[in-house]
């Protein structure tokens, strides 16, 4: 699809961000898996410093890589280093890997608005990480919540949004 586009972002456990992501305007697809870490092939058992992150495929016509981040933004406590929930550690840390200046650019931006809303109680500690590969989880962690629907998650919609409309 030529407005195909994707983003890789990473909020704490990935079963939860899927789950809610894949319901949002405009997304197309979602995967979770591994990114950011020091490993090739990682696995659930071994992913050292990867983040369990989600790549989003979205169509650039119906939604935007800032909205996208918005959404982000409000499922996910952004303030929390190495934290969701109950999971601790840096696979559960809150990170934004971006494929080019301008989405780095963006990011800056939406963190910034963030900030500035004063909704949450501290400042946001999200990572911006230059995107260098995304590695698929095992197929019994995709769409794990579809397949266990009373699973565990720490995601859930916290705020409307923060950008002006």
């Amino acid at each position: 699809m030529e407005n195909g586009k994707k983003v890789y972002i990473a909020g704490g456990c990935f079963w939860g961000m899927e789950d809610l992501f894949r319901k949002q305007k405009g997304i197309l697809d979602t995967e979770v898996g591994y990114i950011g870490g020091e490993n090739e092939n990682p696995t659930y058992r071994n992913h050292p410093r990867h983040a369990e992150g989600i790549e989003i495929t979205y169509d650039s016509t119906e939604t935007s890589f800032k909205e996208i981040l918005d959404y982000f933004y409000r499922i996910h406590n952004p303030t929390t280093v190495d934290r969701q929930g109950n999971d601790r550690g840096s696979s559960y840390r809150s990170a934004i890997f971006y494929q080019n200046d301008e989405e780095k650019q963006i990011a800056q931006e939406v963190i910034g608005i963030v900030d500035n809303s004063n909704k949450w109680d501290g400042k946001v500690v999200t990572k911006l990480e230059p995107y260098v590969k995304f590695w698929p989880a095992e197929e019994e962690h995709q769409d794990y919540l579809q397949k266990h629907p009373n699973g565990y998650t720490c995601h859930y919609e916290r705020f409307g949004t923060f950008l002006d409309k």
